[in-house]
């Protein structure tokens, strides 16, 4: 257990590969991501698995992930043991899902750890897998994740039908259990009011649009992840296809409104930017809603040449590690709400501001 917690701890400090501001079109596209849903033939699914079905679908599955080649690299977490404020960092890190935190009995979670992929055990079904990749790269990332997945194929025996696919707890993903999706920030498209447009345009062509951290999540910081609603009747590449076309086009959209701010109303885009920075860098107090709100404009600030002295990375850094669970982790101790919001003015000056970086390190001497 004690080197496990050491590993953990070693997350903290180190970005996501989703927040290396790398890959193509990155400006833009956070991140690719590819998630695969499985069953075991043997097991009935999670909803109707006894709390011993639960103990032996992860015993089964555990063997088959540490298995995998770079399994070595491979961090595997029980989380059903996590205490509240480790599963909200794992959350946070989109390692594992909200529901994953949440629900009961044996389940848990191996994590590369580079983070470019984990797989959660016994969440909706008893195998959920998910590669990501920084920009838009969703080519490695099923390559990736189809290794994997054949790697587990030779351990289990996956519920799988002839005519319909792999059997999945909900119908949505029955077929191929893939979701493809997309990572986006769209700020430009939420300030000229054009993203409501797009949202209606996505629907029609059956792709669903969700927040930040997935299904029934707001969409916090003008992040958006777009991905595909159905995989019934459809091929993996197919699917790779509808996804990797139409992220093109809302990036053309979002270049676009970016364009006409500078064009049109260059002063209060310039306005909005500074004053983002401006609060960023000096607020006492400040809310995780707030400082999504404000990083976002000061993000697309730094991608227009507006601001001069960030860089993307730590712009995307800051939106995780000002985030509840994160911002603990970090200080190593559990904080009232009121504590951190100051806490995270804190470490935004600290991060944002060279002369509150000097005053600290001259106070701690």
């Amino acid at each position: 257990m004690g080197a496990f917690v050491v590993q953990l701890e070693d997350l903290t400090f180190n970005d996501s590969e989703w927040l290396r501001g790398s890959g193509p079109e990155s400006d833009i596209v956070i991140s690719s991501r590819i998630r695969l849903a499985r069953n075991l033939a043997d097991f009935p699914f999670i909803s109707r698995a006894t709390d011993q079905d639960r103990i032996e679908i992860e015993r089964a599955l555990k063997g088959a992930v540490l298995g995998l080649s770079d399994a070595k690299e491979l961090i595997y977490v029980d989380v059903a043991q996590l205490p509240g404020l480790d599963r909200q960092f794992l959350v946070e890190r989109q390692l594992i899902s909200r529901e994953h935190a949440e629900s009961r009995g044996a389940r848990s979670v191996a994590i590369d750890c580079g983070e470019k992929f984990s797989v959660m055990i016994n969440e909706e079904d008893h195998l959920r897998m998910q590669v990501m990749q920084s920009g838009l790269d969703l080519r490695s990332a099923w390559e990736r994740i189809n290794a994997i997945d054949n790697h587990v194929e030779q351990k289990v025996t996956y519920a799988y039908h002839d005519r319909l696919g792999y059997l999945t707890a909900c119908p949505t993903n029955v077929g191929t259990g893939m979701r493809v999706s997309v990572m986006l920030h769209l700020p430009a498209l939420v300030i000229t009011r054009q993203i409501e447009k797009v949202f209606r345009s996505l629907q029609k062509i059956s792709l669903a649009v969700r927040g930040l951290y997935g299904e029934g999540s707001q969409a916090m910081g003008d992040f958006y992840q777009i991905s595909n609603q159905i995989t019934l009747g459809r091929s993996e590449e197919e699917l790779i296809k509808q996804v990797g076309d139409i992220v093109p086009v809302i990036i053309e959209y979002e270049r676009q409104a970016r364009n006409f701010l500078i064009k049109e109303s260059q002063e209060n885009l310039h306005d909005r930017v500074s004053r983002a920075y401006g609060i960023l860098r000096n607020a006492q107090t400040i809310s995780s809603e707030e400082t999504m709100h404000l990083l976002s404009s000061v993000r697309m600030g730094v991608n227009l040449g507006l601001i001069s002295d960030l860089q993307i990375p730590l712009v995307n850094s800051l939106f995780i590690h000002t985030q509840p669970a994160h911002l603990q982790k970090i200080r190593g101790v559990e904080l009232s709400s009121a504590d951190r919001n100051i806490e995270r003015a804190r470490y935004l000056r600290r991060h944002l501001s060279p002369d509150e970086n000097a005053e600290n390190h001259s106070g701690n001497n």
